[in-house]
């Protein structure tokens, strides 16, 4: 098994971060194909804005093979900043060497070595791998009731 690094995403990596992306959105979610001037503005937002979030990548031998994205936010009944871990994905070639753990805890390093109040996430319902995941890194099910709206 080849060694894989687990870093922040740079400029470099934009071109290859893209396919990840569309392959997380499409393939992974089943949902239309995105306009891929603006899922670029996202990450090179990301990149110019670090306060207001940032991604990590699984790299192996060149080439990535997974990232997560953090957004920040704020707690204000813990007043202090927040991380949402927004996405987290693998490219299943890549699966089985603990490469979501190893995203998801350099991701909660993240957050606690920059003393944020907490970091929170979802999944859907069925994802039965990512829950199985979140519960074995010890997250626990939240006390709080999503609602949204389009």
């Amino acid at each position: 098994m080849n060694d894989t690094v687990i870093r922040a995403v740079h400029e470099q990596d934009i071109p290859q971060l893209l396919d990840l992306m569309v392959q997380y959105i499409v393939d992974f979610y089943n949902r239309p194909m995105p306009n891929e001037q603006s899922l670029e503005n996202l990450i090179r937002q990301l990149l110019a804005n670090p306060a207001s979030g940032m991604q990590f990548c699984a790299e192996r031998d060149g080439k990535l093979v997974g990232f997560a994205t953090l957004y920040f936010t704020f707690s204000t009944l813990q007043v202090k900043r927040a991380a949402i871990l927004n996405d987290l994905f693998v490219l299943t070639e890549a699966r089985g060497a603990k490469l979501g753990e190893k995203l998801f805890q350099v991701c909660l390093a993240f957050v606690r070595e920059n003393d944020f109040a907490y970091m929170t996430w979802e999944t859907a319902k069925d994802n039965l791998i990512a829950q199985s995941l979140y519960n074995k890194m010890g997250g626990h099910l939240s006390e709080w009731v999503s609602y949204e709206m389009s």
